[in-house]
């Protein structure tokens, strides 16, 4: 990696602990990419700009987005914060580590590919299995009070679905025992992702019109409007599980009509 890596990595590791860098140092991380990519579709919302992006044209109140973000609040701090802190130790015994020597961008891209893969598989069959009435009624039906998600419902659930989900999220580090810096770069790439997800703007330089097989806002948004047993579109960051068991028919049967509705206009 870089000297200015390398030289902001030292500092880190000659003034704070390993413990104070993965538990303490993640959580601040993670915080602030999350609230700092996520607060901007607030307003945007608030004050109508960029409306011609936006996929639903209803609203969510100020209230609304206040409750949110004071829920978001306590989850992180009593959920998040803890949990992050308890599993210290797990991802010590699994090779986890902040030292030097940095891994190089090869090794770090390959565990983050891996990391892709491996949470969208376990992501999809746990996002589908809280589709199913009990837990849906129970549990998932929380993340859905937000019909018209906005960047920061990304993370507003049940305590119980942090933890279910937040499994397929840490089990590709946990199975491979990465270097501090590349989970903190994993976590900030799946903090993006989910954010964006969830923005409700489907904007002309959104990721998915350029990578193949990515979600994105329109995929998600689509699963956030219709009823639960009917939703499909359950995968995270790429589509392919749903395109495999053919739980985004109704999503891509609804695409094909409004580009054929658009066809006839012009």
């Amino acid at each position: 990696m870089g000297s200015f890596v390398e030289s902001g990595w030292q500092y880190l590791v000659t003034h704070f602990s390993d413990f104070q860098l993965a538990c303490i140092g993640s959580f601040l991380l993670h915080e602030s990419v999350f609230f700092l990519s996520g607060l901007p579709f607030i307003y945007l919302e608030r004050h109508g700009f960029l409306t011609k992006y936006k996929i639903q044209a209803k609203n969510n109140t100020p209230a609304a987005q206040g409750k949110c973000i004071t829920r978001l609040l306590l989850y992180h701090f009593c959920v998040n914060l803890p949990l992050m802190m308890a599993s210290y130790p797990v991802f010590k015994a699994m090779g986890m580590r902040s030292s030097f020597p940095l891994p190089s961008w090869k090794e770090v891209s390959a565990q983050i590919l891996f990391y892709f893969i491996i949470e969208d598989f376990v992501f999809y069959w746990g996002h589908r299995i809280l589709h199913s009435k009990w837990l849906y009624k129970n549990v998932h039906s929380v993340h859905h009070e937000y019909a018209t998600p906005f960047g920061l419902t990304s993370e507003y659930a049940h305590p119980a679905e942090i933890l279910f989900l937040g499994f397929a999220t840490i089990v590709g580090p946990a199975l491979t025992g990465p270097h501090l810096i590349t989970l903190w770069l994993w976590m900030v790439l799946r903090v993006l992702e989910t954010v964006e997800a969830h923005c409700g703007y489907h904007f002309p330089w959104s990721l998915s019109n350029f990578l193949p097989l990515y979600g994105g806002a329109d995929f998600h948004d689509y699963h956030h409007r219709l009823l639960y047993t009917k939703s499909g579109n359950y995968s995270s960051t790429f589509v392919y599980m749903d395109w495999i068991f053919g739980t985004d028919k109704g999503y891509r049967r609804l695409k094909s009509l409004k580009e054929n509705s658009n066809l006839k206009q012009t």
